[in-house]
Formats: C-alpha cells, structure tokens, sequence
C-alpha cells in the first residue's frame, strides 16, 4: 500500500510540475498583468504609489492620468514605452525594466515569443487605457459633488 500511495503522490507532482509550465504569460489578463509586473512600482491602481515607489531615485508617474497628460491615450507611445526595447536613453539609464525584453525571454526568445510578447503588451496597454475612463468617471463625479 505504501508503494502505490508514493507511486500517487509522484504521479500528482509530475502532473501539478507539467500543468505549471503550461502557463504562460498569454494566460494573464492586462490587469493581471500590471498586478505581477508594474503595481510593485506604479502600486495596485496605477497612481504611482507602489510599495517600491519610495525608494527609487525618479518619481513613479501616475498612470491614471496619461490621457489628461497628452490630451487622449497615446497606446503606441506607451507601448513603446513598455517595450522599452527602441531607442536608448540619451541621458543615462532607464527607469523602469526592458518588459518586451523580459516577456520575449519568458515565452521563449523565439518568433513566437515575438508575437506573444507584442500581444502580451497589447493587453496591457489596453488595461491602462481603462485606467483611463475610470479617472475620468471618478474626476466627472467628484465635480458633480
């Protein structure tokens, strides 16, 4: 009986193990994505508050008013920015980390990993465009107040 109990019990390893790998970064939603990779810095509403926010050397900007910033939600400048992999800095080091870089690696460094990367992005970017309308619905309510 110990036998086939053990024999189970690395059965079901093997079984969680494989169901782990099989996730990958297609599988999170924009704001699941900005919850693992951005809120630590931009905090978990996208204001700029995050928990890491205090100790970098640059203000963290607030992501809820990118729109009101630039007039109307610039997707393939913030995209670009995101990325981070276009142009080089001019005036020392990036603030923030390389996610198209990082994301590329993470679903494998390939053509694939290419277009999942993009995609992965894109649902992120989408995500902070609903940022977006919620500070505009919050700003247009608090002035009816």
């Amino acid at each position: 009986m110990f036998r086939s109990l053990t024999g189970s019990a690395i059965l079901l390893f093997a079984t969680s193990a494989l169901s782990f790998n099989l996730f990958t970064l297609r599988d999170y939603s924009g704001g699941e994505l900005f919850q693992t990779f951005c809120a630590s810095c931009h905090g978990e509403t996208g204001r700029g508050d995050g928990p890491v926010a205090p100790g970098l050397a640059v203000a963290v900007p607030d992501l809820t008013t990118i729109s009101r910033r630039y007039g109307e939600f610039p997707a393939a400048r913030i995209r670009e920015t995101v990325d981070g992999r276009g142009g080089i800095e001019a005036h020392g080091v990036r603030s923030m980390p390389v996610w198209g870089y990082e994301f590329w690696l993470e679903e494998g460094a390939d053509a694939e990993a290419e277009r999942q990367m993009h995609e992965t992005i894109d649902r992120l970017v989408e995500y902070l465009r609903t940022l977006q309308a919620d500070s505009a619905r919050q700003s247009n309510g608090s002035r009816k107040l």
